[in-house]
């Protein structure tokens, strides 16, 4: 099964992109994203949500001389982002334009992420991960360089740099761990018993390398400046791709290979990772506040929203973690959302500029389906109650503040900062008089609005019924917890949320 979510988007890109006779490469790209999607999908009515460790294990020895083989499972880390994958994959083919300038190459691009983004969260061994993660820089450097906009070429060039370097970075870092762990190779459950035999001060050492590699892809303050360029400059699916699928690669790498790989050693290093998350999330938010341009606001407010993520990580309880899980998810809903929306408008008015743009929730001759999505997107970035973004941010809070108090309400009080650029930009956009003489828009119909449409469905059934989506991931977060020196203090309680089907699970509260 999870050879399948790898090999048929990469067989269907390679038949959009070379069968001489297709004309309709959108619709082939569609079928294929579609067939992916029900067999991710299907994926949770064989996984067991009661079990911690990996599930529907493959394996197949491939190059045993350099300890390298084919070796997948997933868990409830892995389960959720699988979906989210081969969901926003298929939002971003049904999305872009039928008639895009050269279609076949570009609808298969897309496969190829969607087939490596895929291998690399099932990907059971350090060196096939990082196949999978270095792989994808190819498509997306070629998607932004020759759909990107005005500066596409720097744009490109900036990613291609960055993600390089933090995959060079992640590479060492993997191969220190096998060779000073005298690991017999690069399987991650091999590594994971020998890594004990590393000493501590080593093993910080190794971490930061790590945190450094995968803190770029994420990305976090420092690291960041990539991400505006190559946000905006890349068209709305790419950036739906960008900031919804591939920014996961780091939150997701910071858990699976620098929390769990090396718990003892991410123990030493969570004060700093807290005060890190802290500024990422602050310099997010009001560095959002001070744009013009919608699209960079949105790329501005991503830093901030993962920042949340590295906070739940670095206090390590059981709620923060299985609230790091729902951010992921939760952001990559919500941002693919925003940048569809940005991009309609962008299509429809003719700019992104705040300063230009308004009135459009008028009824009559502005974009007010359009207007209403973007609103309820805002408002479900700033965590407003019934929401996804809202339980997310709640379990990272809750279960932060016990370990990281002040930084925890710092963290609020920038959620309240993204509540203030949001209201910049939708009072902005939405709200205001049209200008009588240019205020004509063309209309926005259903086939376009129904990704959109979709996103915020979601947004709204995962806010009202979170455990569909926490229950998977639940017993993996808690046995990573309980590998961890950090843990909750003494004077916690238990207290018992009860979810559908009669399932019951224990999460921590202070």
């Amino acid at each position: 099964m999870l050879s399948i979510l790898i090999w048929l988007p990469l067989i269907g890109a390679i038949f959009v992109g070379f069968y001489p006779k297709l004309t309709a490469a959108r619709t082939a790209a569609l079928a294929i994203a579609s067939a992916t999607l029900l067999i991710t999908l299907s994926l949770f009515f064989k996984f067991d949500p009661t079990t911690s460790g990996m599930q529907m294990e493959e394996y197949l020895p491939w190059i045993n001389e350099i300890g390298l083989s084919y070796r997948l499972g997933v868990d409830g880390l892995s389960l959720p982002l699988l979906a989210l994958n081969s969901f926003l994959t298929w939002i971003a083919i049904y999305g872009s334009k039928a008639d895009i300038q050269r279609s076949r190459l570009y609808y298969a691009l897309i496969l190829v992420v969607s087939s490596v983004v895929a291998g690399a969260f099932v990907a059971q061994n350090l060196l096939l991960f990082i196949l999978f993660y270095e792989l994808e820089l190819i498509p997306i450097y070629l998607m932004i360089a020759i759909w990107g906009g005005e500066k596409r070429t720097y744009a490109a060039m900036k990613f291609l740099i960055y993600t390089a370097i933090s995959g060079l970075l992640i590479l060492l870092g993997f191969f220190a761990i096998t060779w000073l762990s005298g690991s017999s190779g690069f399987d991650y459950n091999i590594n994971l018993e020998a890594i004990a035999s590393i000493p501590l001060p080593t093993q910080v050492i190794i971490l930061t390398v790590l945190l450094i590699g995968f803190g770029i892809k994420t990305p976090l303050v420092p690291l960041h400046t990539w991400l505006p360029d190559v946000y905006v400059e890349a068209s709305p699916s790419v950036a739906i791709l960008l900031g919804g699928v591939l920014a996961k690669l780091g939150t997701y790498g910071l858990v699976r290979f620098c929390l769990q790989l090396l718990p003892d050693a991410w123990s030493q290093l969570s004060p700093v990772l807290g005060i890190i998350a802290t500024i990422s999330v602050l310099y997010g938010a009001l560095t959002a506040i001070a744009q013009t341009d919608i699209k960079r606001m949105v790329a501005y407010s991503s830093i901030g929203h993962m920042g949340y993520v590295l906070l739940a990580c670095a206090a390590g309880t059981k709620l923060s973690l299985i609230g790091a899980v729902g951010q992921m998810v939760s952001h990559g809903l919500i941002l693919a959302a925003l940048f569809y929306l940005v991009g309609v408008i962008e299509t429809k008015v003719g700019t992104r500029d705040l300063n230009a743009l308004n009135g459009l929730l008028n009824p009559i001759r502005g974009l007010p389906l359009t207007s209403t999505l973007l609103i309820i997107g805002g408002m479900a970035s700033a965590g407003i109650p019934g929401l996804v973004g809202f339980i997310a941010e709640f379990l990272v809070f809750q279960g932060s503040f016990t370990v990281f108090p002040i930084l925890t309400l710092l963290c609020i009080i920038a959620s309240g900062l993204t509540a203030v650029y949001f209201v910049i930009l939708l009072n902005r956009t939405c709200f205001g008089k049209l200008d009588n003489a240019t205020a004509y828009y063309p209309k926005v119909t259903w086939t376009e609005h129904t990704p959109a449409l979709i996103l915020v469905a979601l947004i709204f059934f995962l806010g009202i019924q979170p455990s569909w989506l926490l229950r998977w991931s639940e017993p993996t977060t808690n046995a990573m917890v309980a590998s961890l020196m950090i843990d909750a203090p003494s004077n916690s309680k238990i207290i018992v949320l009860s979810y559908p089907e009669a399932k019951v699970n224990q999460v921590l509260l202070p």
